[in-house]
C-alpha cells in the first residue's frame, strides 16, 4: 500500500449536507485526493489530481493557507478573506433553453420567472465598472429572450468594456439576422457549447444532433466578426477521446474560432447522480490527452496554471495559426514560487483573454498574406491580432472536490442580488446519498 503524505491542509464541505468541514489535500503514490468526514454522513475522498505530472511543480511550494471562515461558502459575498478581484462577471438572464441536455451546470429549466428587462438594466449598471468589465450574459440560453440585442447595448452603454455570450449556439446557426443585431448591438464574443465532431456525441449529452447548426453558427458569427471560442464540457467515456479531433476542427476554422475553453463534467446542478473517482477528469489528464491527441503540436509545457485563480481551478496556452502551423507563444518554466495570483493579475487574465476571443475591426489594416513570415515582427505582430488562438480550461468545483483555498482565488464570480458570488459557490449543490 503506497504511503499517504498529507500535502496541504484546507476546508470543504459535507457532499450530501453541505456542512463546512476541515479537509486536506493528500497524496497517495502519484494521486492525490480531497479527504474529509462528516460526523453525520462519513468519510468523502475525491480524486483531484492523478499524478501523470507532479502537482507540487504544478501548484507551486507556497500556496496561501486556507481561512477558516465560517461565512465560507454559504454568506459569500465577496468577503475580506478573498484573495481575488473579478475578471469575468457572469449574469443570468433567463431560466428557459431550448435543449435539455443530460449535463447542466445551471440545470436550467423551461418555465418563467426570468428577470424583467429593467431588472436586468439595473444588475448590469451596478455590477460594471465603466471601462472595465467583462459581463458574460448566460442563462438557461440567452437567446431564448428576443431583446437579447437590447440588453447587450444597454451592458455597452452602461460601460462594460466586454460584452461575451455563453451559448449552445441554436438561435446563432439558425436566425443570421438575430446574430447581426446583436453584432450591432456591441457583442464582444461568443462562448459557445461544442462537445465534439461526431453526432453521436450530441445525442449523448444534448439528446439531438447538433453538429451542422454549430457549424452555421460559427460561419454567421462570423460574417459579423464576432469571434467564436468553443467550450466543450467533457465526460469521461462519452468525448474525451475527442480532445485533438476538436482541436484540430478549431484551428481549421480560424480565425473565425479564437480558441477551446475545455470544462471536465462538474457533478453539479443536472449531472447524471454519479461522482465515481473512476470517472473524474482531472486537469492533468486533460493536459496529457491534450498532448498525446494532437500528436505533440500542442505540448504539456505549453499550458500554463491559471494566471488568476488557483492552479488547480484551470490552465491557458496561447498561440498563433500561421496557415498549418501552430506556434506556442508560451512555455511553462519550472515554478520557482506559488502561481496562486496577486488581486491585480484578474485585470490583466482579462485583457489577455478578450484580446484573444475579440476579433479586431473588419476594417482594421492587417499585413495578413500568405506570402508573410512569421520572423517579419509587423507580420507577426499583424498575425497575432488576427490569428492568435488560446486553449484553455476551468475545472469548476462540486461538493466532492470544493477547496476553499481554490475558492479564495476564484475571479469569475456571478452577480446576483446585489452580489458578487464565486461560481462554484453559487452552484454549489448537495448529493444524493
Amino acid at each position: 500500500m503506497p504511503d499517504c503524505r498529507v500535502l496541504y491542509k484546507t476546508w470543504s464541505v459535507c457532499p450530501v449536507c453541505l456542512r463546512r468541514l476541515p479537509a486536506e489535500r493528500v497524496q497517495i503514490g502519484n494521486e492525490v485526493f480531497l479527504r474529509k468526514s462528516c460526523p453525520e454522513h462519513g468519510f468523502f475522498e475525491t480524486i483531484v489530481w492523478h499524478g501523470l505530472s507532479d502537482i507540487n511543480d504544478w501548484v507551486g511550494p507556497l500556496e496561501i493557507p486556507a481561512a477558516d471562515n465560517p461565512q465560507c461558502p454559504d454568506g459569500c459575498g465577496l468577503c475580506d478573506d478573498h484573495l481575488q478581484k473579478t475578471c469575468c462577471v457572469l449574469l443570468n438572464i433567463t431560466n428557459r433553453c431550448n435543449l435539455n441536455c443530460r449535463f447542466c451546470f445551471a440545470d436550467a429549466g423551461n418555465g418563467s420567472g426570468d428577470p424583467t428587462f429593467d431588472e436586468i438594466r439595473e444588475s448590469l449598471l451596478n455590477l460594471t465598472e465603466k471601462g472595465k468589465t467583462l459581463v458574460q450574459l448566460s442563462g438557461g440560453e440567452p437567446t431564448m429572450r428576443n431583446d437579447l440585442p437590447e440588453i447587450v447595448k444597454t451592458a455597452k452603454d452602461a460601460g462594460a468594456k466586454y460584452v461575451q455570450l455563453n451559448s449552445n449556439g441554436i438561435r446563432l446557426g439558425e436566425d443570421k439576422e438575430f446574430v447581426r443585431k446583436l453584432a450591432e448591438a456591441g457583442l464582444s464574443f461568443v462562448f459557445m457549447q461544442f462537445d465534439g465532431t461526431d453526432d453521436e456525441i450530441y445525442l449523448e449529452l444534448r439528446n439531438r444532433a447538433l453538429l451542422d447548426i454549430k457549424k452555421r453558427a460559427i460561419d454567421n458569427c462570423s460574417e459579423f466578426n464576432i469571434g467564436v471560442t468553443l467550450v466543450p464540457t467533457l465526460v469521461h467515456g462519452i468525448n474525451t477521446h475527442n480532445i485533438g479531433e476538436i482541436l484540430r476542427f478549431a484551428v481549421s476554422q480560424a480565425p473565425k474560432v479564437r480558441g477551446v475553453h475545455f470544462q471536465p463534467v462538474t457533478y453539479i446542478g443536472r449531472v447524471p447522480d454519479s461522482s465515481l473517482n473512476t470517472e473524474r477528469f482531472t486537469l492533468d489528464q486533460l493536459i496529457a490527452e491534450i498532448q498525446s491527441q494532437t500528436g505533440g503540436i500542442i505540448k504539456a509545457e505549453n499550458l500554463l496554471p491559471s494566471s488568476c485563480d488557483h492552479p488547480l481551478c484551470g490552465f491557458h496556452g496561447d498561440f498563433l495559426i500561421d496557415r498549418d502551423n501552430v506556434i506556442p507563444l508560451l512555455k511553462r518554466e519550472k515554478m520557482e514560487k506559488s502561481c496562486c495570483c496577486t488581486p491585480g493579475s484578474a485585470d490583466m487574465n482579462r485583457e489577455f483573454v478578450a484580446r484573444r476571443w475579440q476579433r479586431p475591426p473588419a476594417d482594421q489594416s492587417v499585413k495578413d498574406s500568405c506570402c508573410g513570415d512569421v520572423h517579419d515582427m509587423e507580420y507577426f505582430l499583424n498575425r497575432v491580432k488576427t490569428h492568435g488562438f488560446t486553449v484553455t480550461a476551468m475545472a469548476f468545483q462540486d461538493a466532492g472536490n470544493l477547496d476553499f483555498s481554490r475558492l479564495r482565488n476564484c475571479s469569475l464570480h456571478v452577480y446576483d442580488k446585489g452580489k458578487f458570488v464565486p461560481f462554484c459557490a453559487y452552484y454549489l449543490t448537495g448529493w444524493e446519498q
